[in-house]
C-alpha cells in the first residue's frame, strides 16, 4: 500500500533521520489550501499571486502579488544544505517536502527554478493513497505486465500525464499479490510504500545514495526481483535499465514520448546511428510493454480526471517490426490487436465516452484521429479485426 508517511532528511549525514516531526513553514498555508481545493499544483512567481491548478485549470488565489523577499522567504526554509548548493550551482533543485493538514501528512514533488532572475516554484501533490486499476480506469489488461518475472517496462507520456501514480498502482497490485524484493531509485521519492507481501527498499537519490550510477552499481547486490529507475533520459539509464532486465530483473521506468509506436524512435534519437541495430535487437528482446497515456478532464462527479492509455504488448510481431525497423507498422498492429488485450488512443477514447466518464466532444479534440473516432463511436469498424 502506498502512503505519504515519510521519515526526515539529515543533509549534514546524508542519511535518514529519526527526528521528530519539524515545526511548520510558512509555505505550508499554501500547500494546506492546495489540499483543500483539491489541487493538483502549487505555482509560485515574482509578481503574481499564488496559482493552483484546480480540476486541470490553473487559478489565482485571491492574494497579493509576491515579490523576491516573499519569495525567497516561503521557499528557502524547505532546503537543507546539500539543496540550496544544487540550487545555486544547477539554478533549480528537485526534492520533496512534505504537510500536515488535519492531522494528515501529504507529500509534495518539489521543483525551484530561477527564472529572470528571480526565485520561482512548482509543487506537485501526491496523493496519499493509490487506488487500484479500476479506480484509477486504467485498462484491466495493464495487470499482465504486473506479473511478468523479467523484462523491461516503460511508461510514456509528458510531465504531469499520471505515469508515477500509474506505476504506483502496478507497484500496489504487485505488494498485494506477490513475494518479492521490489527497489527504487527515485529523485525524489513520491509515493512511500508500506510492505505487504513483498519487502520494498526506496532509495532517494541525494539522501540514501549519492546517484542513480551508484545505485544501481549497488542495486545488483541487493537481490531486487523488480528495480524502479525513474526516467530515461539518457544513454546510460536506458543502457543500465536494458542490462538489469537482461540479468533477470522486472524494470520499470518512465519517457517522455507521445505514444508506444514513438517511443522506439525517442529510445534511438537517445544513440548515434551506428548503434541503432544493436539498441533495436535490445529493444526487441527486453521490452515487454509500453503504456502511453494523457489526462483528459473527467465529466463524472467526484472524478477530476482519467487517464487515455495506449497499450503496447512486445508480441511477436512487434518484435519483428522493431527488429526490422518497420515501425510505421506498429500503430496498426495495436489496432488489430485489441483482443489481445492491446488498445490505442481511440479505443481508450471510446470505451471512456461510453463509460461516462468523459465529454464526447472533449474526446474528438484530442483524438489522433477524429473522423476514426467519430466511426467508432457509431460502432462502425470492428476493433481487433
Amino acid at each position: 500500500m502506498a502512503t505519504s508517511e515519510s521519515p526526515t532528511t539529515e543533509a549534514a549525514s546524508g542519511v535518514r533521520s529519526a527526528q521528530g516531526p519539524r515545526t511548520p513553514l510558512e509555505i505550508d498555508r499554501l500547500f494546506e489550501a492546495l489540499v483543500r481545493l483539491q489541487g493538483s499544483d502549487l505555482h509560485l512567481k515574482v509578481g503574481q499571486p499564488p496559482f493552483m491548478r484546480v480540476k486541470g485549470a490553473l487559478q489565482p488565489l485571491k492574494a497579493p502579488k509576491l515579490d523576491d523577499e516573499q519569495m525567497e522567504r516561503l521557499c528557502l526554509p524547505m532546503l537543507d544544505d546539500r539543496q540550496r548548493k544544487i540550487l545555486e550551482h544547477d539554478g533549480g533543485a528537485d526534492f520533496a517536502h512534505s504537510a500536515v493538514v488535519d492531522g494528515v501528512k501529504w507529500r509534495f514533488r518539489v521543483n525551484l527554478l530561477y527564472q529572470q532572475g528571480s526565485l520561482g516554484l512548482v509543487a506537485r501533490r501526491v496523493n496519499n493513497t493509490i487506488p487500484d486499476f479500476k479506480g484509477l480506469f486504467l485498462p484491466p489488461a495493464i495487470e499482465r505486465l504486473c506479473q511478468l518475472d523479467q523484462g523491461l517496462v516503460l511508461l510514456a507520456g509528458v510531465t504531469g500525464s499520471g505515469k508515477s501514480t500509474t506505476i504506483g498502482s502496478m507497484l500496489n497490485y504487485i505488494n498485494q499479490n506477490y513475494r518479492k524484493h521490489i527497489l527504487t531509485l527515485e529523485d525524489p521519492i513520491e509515493f512511500v510504500y508500506t510492505d505487504d507481501k513483498c519487502l520494498i527498499n526506496q532509495r532517494e537519490i541525494g539522501t540514501d545514495v549519492r546517484n542513480f550510477e551508484i545505485g544501481m552499481k549497488h542495486a545488483v547486490r541487493e537481490d531486487p526481483d523488480i528495480i524502479v529507475v525513474g526516467e530515461m533520459r539518457d544513454v546510460e539509464t536506458f543502457k543500465t535499465a536494458i542490462h538489469a532486465a537482461e540479468t533477470g530483473h522486472l524494470v520499470f521506468g518512465t519517457i517522455h514520448a507521445a505514444n508506444a509506436p514513438s517511443t522506439v524512435t525517442r529510445i534511438l534519437d537517445l544513440f548515434p546511428q551506428e548503434e541503432h541495430a544493436a539498441i533495436r535487437s535490445a529493444i526487441a528482446f527486453n521490452m515487454k510493454g509500453i503504456v502511453a497515456q494523457k489526462l483528459l478532464k473527467s465529466i463524472k462527479p467526484g472524478v477530476s480526471r482519467v487517464p487515455i492509455v495506449e497499450l503496447m504488448f512486445f508480441d511477436v510481431l512487434v518484435k519483428k517490426y522493431v527488429l526490422e525497423g518497420l515501425d510505421h507498422q506498429l500503430a496498426d498492429h495495436i489496432k488489430k490487436s485489441f483482443r489481445d488485450g492491446m488498445q490505442d488512443f481511440t479505443m481508450s477514447l471510446k470505451s471512456l465516452v461510453d463509460q461516462g466518464l468523459i465529454d464526447r466532444n472533449a474526446a474528438l479534440e484530442i483524438a489522433p484521429s477524429r473522423e476514426a473516432l467519430e466511426m467508432a463511436l457509431k460502432g462502425i469498424g470492428v476493433m481487433g479485426g
